[in-house]
């Protein structure tokens, strides 16, 4: 289904912001590695942030035209590619940023435009039309309300219980690569 390629299991989370992605995704990323999952993770962000600091020696390369610096320390590699602002970001892009030959699954939060498998986060007291009748890459629904049927047939999974989602998740991409 999906049509980003992605050479290693991929599985997005589409909602409007205030749903709780993020909140869901710190809870089911320990289940995910707690099962020997290697999980990596794209987050698309709205607002432009610089963790760098003016006066470093990596802010000033950056700033003197290096289009991509790694900056490595002994507790981490951070790696930051500049963009034209202008021009749309594509998940495939950021993606390739990624060492997929060392993970067994891509998590993804937001581009829920692209074209990937996604799991919807639905809460119906927000008020909002679900984005499923419109997106058939999603697989999935995860929903505070039991009872929520949504328009084609598809898991309705509680979003309360991260687990379950985690279940769905390895019985869908994973469940060769499970050591429970």
């Amino acid at each position: 289904m999906n049509i980003v390629n992605c050479q290693t299991p991929l599985i997005g989370f589409a909602a409007y912001s205030g749903t709780g992605k993020t909140t869901l995704l710190e809870k089911l990323l320990p289940i995910l590695v707690g099962r020997k999952l290697r999980v990596g993770m794209v987050k698309a962000s709205h607002h432009d942030i610089d963790p760098d600091k003016p006066g470093k020696d990596s802010y000033r390369l950056r700033h003197a035209g290096a289009t991509q610096l790694v900056l490595s320390t002994p507790q981490r590699s951070v790696c930051y590619t500049e963009r034209d602002p202008d021009t749309p970001r594509m998940l495939e892009e950021q993606l390739r940023l990624l060492d997929l030959d060392n993970l067994d699954l891509v998590v993804v939060e937001g581009f829920r435009d692209e074209p990937f498998t996604k799991i919807e986060l639905y809460r119906p007291v927000l008020n909002k039309l679900p984005l499923h009748p419109g997106d058939p890459n999603i697989i999935a629904i995860a929903c505070d309300d039991s009872g929520y049927q949504p328009e084609r047939l598809m898991p309705v999974l509680d979003i309360n219980h991260p687990e379950q989602i985690a279940d769905f998740i390895v019985a869908t991409f994973l469940k060769e690569l499970s050591h429970d």
